[in-house]
Formats: C-alpha cells, sequence, structure tokens
C-alpha cells in the first residue's frame, strides 16, 4: 500500500505543476530511489498524453466510464453526476454475474477487466471502479489492462475516513469479499489509523429489497453496528461504508450509530478525486453550448433491463431510461 502511495504521490508531483500533460512527461525528473514507481507513473503519463493530443481533435465533453458488479455503483454516479454535470457518462453493470463477493479473486479480475475494455470500447476516457469488490481484488489487473486513467472506491474512501477521524480509528463495514480482503485495512494502516472491519452480509439484500427504512434493516443495523463498536473500538469516530449499497441506509445507520460518529461515504469521496484528476488531466473542454445540457448517461447491464429500470432510481435517484443489454462472452 505504501507502494500505492508513493505512485500517487509522484504521479500528481508530476502532473501538478499546471503544465500540460506531454509537457509534464517531458521534463518528468524522479531520483533513483523512485524506481519502483517510475513505471507506473510513465505508464500512466502516456496515456494521459495520447488524451492531450486527442484534446486538440475535439470539442466533445469528456466521457467517464463507471463499473459495477450490479447496481449499487450508481450511488458513485449519483455523485458524479452532481459534482462533474460537464461530462457525459457510460454505466456498465455486470447484474448477470452478481454477487462478486463469492468468487475467486481470478474470476472477479477477469470479469472486471473485461468490463474495462467493454468501457473503453465505447468511448470512456476515464474508468471508475465503483465496486468495493473488484476494486479491492482486481484494481492492478484493471490498471494494467486499461489505457486510460482508472480510479477506485478503496483509497479515496480510506483518505476521507483518515481525514475525518480525530482518534484515528475507525470502523468499517462491507460486504464479506471487502472486508475478507483487508484492503482498508492496509489503506487505513499505510495512514496511520487503527480499523475494526465489520462484515455486514444482510445490507445489500434489504437494499435491494427495498427495505431502506424498514424497521427490520434498522434491527439488523442496529445489531452489526454494535458488533461493530466493540472490542476496543467503542470510541471510534468515524464509519466507512464500505459498500456502494449502503449510502442508501444511511438515515438508519445515523440513527443507530454512537451519537459522536461520523458517517464517510466513499462513493462521495471517490467523486471528489474524479473532479480533482479532471482538475489535471487534459480530458476535452466543453464549448459552453455542451457544458449548458444535461450530461448524457448510458446504462449497459448483463441481465435483465427490465429490472435494471425498476431498480435503478432507488440508487440513482431519478429515472434509468436509457439501458441496453449487453453479452460479455465467458
Amino acid at each position: 500500500m505504501k507502494l500505492e502511495m508513493k505512485k500517487l504521490q509522484l504521479f500528481l508531483r508530476v502532473c501538478g505543476s499546471g503544465r500540460r500533460v506531454s509537457e509534464s512527461a517531458q521534463i518528468c525528473v524522479v531520483s533513483p530511489s523512485e524506481g519502483a514507481e517510475v513505471g507506473w507513473v510513465q505508464r500512466s503519463l502516456s496515456r494521459l498524453v495520447m488524451m492531450d493530443q486527442i484534446t486538440f481533435m475535439t470539442t466533445h465533453r469528456p466521457c467517464i466510464g463507471v463499473f459495477d458488479s450490479g447496481f449499487g455503483g450508481l450511488t458513485v454516479l449519483k455523485a458524479l453526476l452532481k459534482l462533474i454535470p460537464d461530462a457525459d457518462y457510460i454505466y456498465f453493470g455486470d447484474t448477470a454475474r452478481l454477487p462478486y463477493g463469492s468468487k475467486s479473486v481470478e474470476t472477479v479480475a477477469r470479469y472486471a477487466v473485461e468490463a474495462a475494455r467493454f468501457l473503453e470500447h465505447k468511448g470512456a476516457q476515464m474508468l471508475v471502479i465503483a465496486c468495493n469488490t473488484a476494486t479491492a481484488l482486481a484494481l492492478d489487473q484493471i490498471t494494467a489492462a486499461a489505457n486510460v486513467p482508472v480510479v477506485g472506491v478503496v483509497e479515496p474512501g480510506a483518505e476521507r475516513a483518515a481525514a475525518s477521524s480525530t482518534k484515528k480509528k475507525v470502523v468499517v463495514i462491507g460486504t464479506e469479499a471487502t472486508v475478507s480482503s483487508h484492503a482498508y485495512r492496509k489503506a487505513l494502516q499505510a495512514r496511520g489509523v487503527q480499523d475494526h472491519e465489520k462484515a455486514c452480509p444482510l445490507f445489500v439484500p434489504l437494499v435491494e429489497e427495498g427495505w431502506t427504512e424498514h424497521g427490520v434493516t434498522e434491527e439488523v443495523a442496529g445489531i452489526y453496528l454494535k458488533e461493530a463498536f466493540a472490542e476496543g473500538f467503542e470510541d471510534a469516530d468515524v464509519l466507512l461504508l464500505g459498500c456502494t449499497h449502503y449510502p442508501l441506509i444511511k438515515p438508519v445507520l445515523n440513527r443507530v450509530a454512537p451519537a459522536h460518529v461520523t458517517i464517510v461515504d466513499s462513493a462521495d469521496a471517490t467523486a471528489d478525486v474524479v473532479a480533482e484528476l479532471l482538475r489535471r488531466t487534459p480530458l476535452p473542454d466543453p464549448s459552453q453550448g455542451e457544458r449548458s445540457r444535461v450530461p448524457h448517461v448510458t446504462f449497459f447491464a448483463t441481465d435483465s433491463v427490465e429490472k435494471f429500470r425498476r431498480l435503478g432510481p432507488k440508487f440513482l435517484g431519478h429515472p434509468v431510461e436509457d439501458v441496453q443489454h449487453v453479452d460479455l462472452k465467458e
């Protein structure tokens, strides 16, 4: 995880000078001690240089691809739409192959790489992996396979949680797969923060059933959080939502969490990181006319289009209309 932080710091140092990325690539100077990170930075810069050149040839709005194993990633898309309305979006929900949490690392990586390549083929100029399981298990493989910048949800969520905690003690809740990967633990420990992880497997089916304000959900949440804020973490002051379904039950979690706790949503944190990267990278700058129109969002689902149209609005907050079925071959 320290290597990942070094890579990100080096990347932002190179790109943070205000120059065009093509110029930054030419003057990039690194010390011998940074050799382990240089290859990653140079590959990232080469991708941005290619996009830098494209900028001269188009005035189209930037296009951001968002990927999730199902519906939960729509909460990340919702945050992106609110924060970055000047972009267009392509959302891919691998609804035929969910849940990813019960699958092997190799299978998750294969599915995620297929989705990333599909989104690139459709014109995505940046990829947001809005799936905690895919980020935790396969972010390196996705990044290696992609030809555009890639942002996951774990690092932004951990960064926001660490910054929000005065006690430097955080409770993380997520799916079995995300918790078992210890991705958030590694990210938080790299920032000097202790954590207590708690898997909450019943939350996802309750959310997808539409029971976001149901008494059963509140009772289950009370049981989970009582167990989470225990074993020396009674005084933890941040609850990190490590699943993109969980923002839908944030009001319930606010009611049952200890009064001193701040809830951190990785969806909002990820949108902030994407916005910052867009300020630093040369994606197309839309004209005034294009800037004034509402974002165009295209949805792709590997299972029932009708089900996606029915459940999608619960996560996105408004109707989901342009949904197309896609069949990714095994």
